[in-house]
């Protein structure tokens, strides 16, 4: 047996899908595309059962790559199980997927989801009455909470096909008439979570909202993050992993080219993990001790917001700003990911509809939306010149993000059509389903940086020990000395940020620059070139043609505002 998880956006799908598969998931590219779909294994008695995630979609008539993969997995699957999960608290929506699928000729299982949900709207639904119109089981459910899941698992061996008849031209006509006759919608009166809702989308006080929310969530991922980093990373490091480390720097007699690639250079015959670099110093200090403190306190604020449902309002609440460089507000979604890491914040630009729209989402995010490991870095740097120096770097990428974006708006030629998303009621999260999602980016997390940081250590180190640093310094000096007044030296940097920016900017540690230089050095390296992990997706998500026209903005645009930076900064 095999099971599809099928449903619109936000009607509580993969919170269902945690809930019954457990740890035990995989989440991968659906064959020929980068759409993520998840899959995993329920089990029925002694019966061991597939069960796939299916992308969201309102229709089997697709207009995004999204519910393209739908389709086809629908169709690829023709002998499985579809439990198409309804929202209870917006019933008469659900229902045109529902009826699409029924012509289908598919068997089903109705899971009636956010039922608690439902009752507090004062809105109750006869499950029993909406079984029998549609003739196959029905569930009222809570994945949240669990409530009515195991009754839906039993369920599940009288699934059958529908027999309702339902031609194209009057399935609205169909489900008006189900909905009248299982729905009856109470009168009740507004509580403070509902004037919550009516705020927190309404465009004046969801404004102050949002950046009230913004500005708590970001303090609070900083000081988790540097709370562990005090407390944990920097005394393992210093304490347990320096230790060991210096006897394996005897053991290696101290200097040399082995020396140099596994421990690095030691600044005053002590290891120095800023400025090191060795391979078992710098290349695990930075994604552990400096940045996976922070991506995880992101990660974990990140998903707390998204299973609240404050993610949808935010996107209401910015699609006007969004629409003026060409997008809506679905695309703070990308940015928001983006900050955490480039590589999730490019793949998640598939939700948006238009070619015009993903373009301009994958580039303002690879040029000025710096991934945490990057601010952390930055961090590290210019935050020892206090507030300033940190305003100078992120407040001069928010202004080349809206420019850009206003240019960019104006140069891709597309649509960018109005936003089109379900606002979900705010919900506590489960700490269940939480944990486990933040589980599941950190590993991802891991996977991706750790083999990115050794190798960008390895080969910056292989660039200063074979002289190539030395002849790019030269060849780029015009650039780097006289238009973005740096040293020639910095321009080893810029070129190792193509493997790491967070490995760029620690490079940069060691040549004494002015904070005026880091200022500009740090915006050159975030919008310079991305690291080659979203470079590879970049090029999977829009094609070699746009990659091409994407780097070639993210160079010229660097090299002019560096320019400008050079002309205007004060002497800092």
């Amino acid at each position: 047996m095999k099971l599809l998880l099928m449903g619109n956006p936000n009607v509580g799908k993969s919170a269902l899908f945690n809930r019954l598969t457990g740890a035990d998931v995989i989440i991968s590219n659906y064959p020929g595309t980068t759409v993520e779909f998840s899959q995993g294994k329920i089990r029925l008695g002694e019966e061991q059962i597939d069960i796939i995630d299916v992308p969201g979609t309102y229709t089997l008539e697709p207009t995004c790559r999204a519910e393209e993969i739908a389709v086809r997995i629908l169709e690829n699957e023709p002998d499985a199980i579809v439990v198409n999960v309804l929202a209870s608290v917006n019933l008469e929506r659900s229902l045109f997927l529902t009826m699409q699928i029924i012509e289908k000729q598919r068997p089903m299982v109705f899971c009636l989801n956010m039922w608690d949900e439902a009752a507090h709207a004062g809105i109750r639904i006869d499950d029993r009455m909406l079984e029998k119109i549609l003739g196959s089981p029905c569930v009222p459910t809570c994945a949240l909470s669990g409530e009515g899941v195991k009754q839906l698992v039993e369920k599940l061996p009288r699934a059958c096909i529908p027999d309702l008849a339902a031609g194209t031209s009057n399935r609205w006509e169909h489900i008006g008439m189900i909905v009248g006759k299982v729905q009856k919608v109470h009168r009740r009166h507004h509580t403070f979570a509902d004037r919550l809702v009516d705020a927190s989308v309404h465009p004046l006080p969801g404004l102050v909202f949002a950046i009230m929310i913004l500005a708590a969530s970001f303090a609070a991922i900083r000081w988790i993050g540097e709370g562990l980093i005090g407390l944990v990373f920097e005394p393992f490091f210093e304490g347990v992993w320096s230790p060991l480390m210096m006897r394996l720097s005897v053991a290696l007699g101290g200097n040399g080219i082995w020396h140099d690639l596994v421990i690095g250079k030691l600044i005053e015959g002590q290891i120095d993990y800023s400025q090191s670099f060795g391979l078992l110093t710098t290349g695990l200090f930075v994604p552990f001790a400096a940045v996976l403190p922070y991506v995880f306190a992101f990660y974990t604020i990140l998903s707390i917001l998204e299973d609240i449902g404050y993610l949808p309002r935010l996107a209401v609440i910015s699609d006007v700003l969004m629409h003026r460089i060409g997008l809506h507000g679905l695309a703070i979604m990308p940015m928001l990911l983006g900050l955490g890491c480039n590589v999730p914040g490019v793949l998640s630009t598939r939700i948006l509809e238009s070619r015009k729209e993903r373009f301009i989402a994958a580039t303002l995010t690879s040029i000025a939306v710096p991934c945490m490991a990057l601010q952390a870095m930055v961090a590290g740097l210019a935050g020892k010149y206090g507030i300033r120096g940190l305003l100078f770097v992120f407040g001069t990428l928010g202004i080349v993000w809206f420019v850009l974006g206003l240019i960019l708006r104006r140069m891709v030629k597309g649509e960018s059509p109005e936003i089109f998303v379900e606002i979900p009621p705010y919900r506590l999260p489960d700490y269940r389903v939480l944990a486990k999602k933040v589980w599941i980016r950190i590993k991802w997390f891991l996977k991706e940086a750790v083999p990115f940081v050794l190798l960008g250590v390895f080969i910056a180190n292989l660039l200063y020990t074979l002289g190539v640093i030395r002849v790019a310094g030269k060849v780029l000096s015009p650039i780097t000395t006289r238009v973005m007044g740096l040293p020639a030296d910095a321009a080893g940097a810029i070129i190792a940020g193509f493997l790491r920016k967070d490995i760029a900017v620690g490079m940069l540690a060691s040549l004494d620059l002015s904070l005026r230089q880091l200022v500009i050095a740090s915006v050159v390296l975030s919008m310079f070139f991305p690291c080659i992990a979203t470079f590879s997706v970049m090029l999977r998500e829009l094609g070699i043609k746009d990659m091409i026209k994407s780097a070639g903005i993210m160079v010229a645009s660097s090299i002019v505002v560096a320019g400008i930076l050079n002309m205007v900064l004060p002497s800092l």
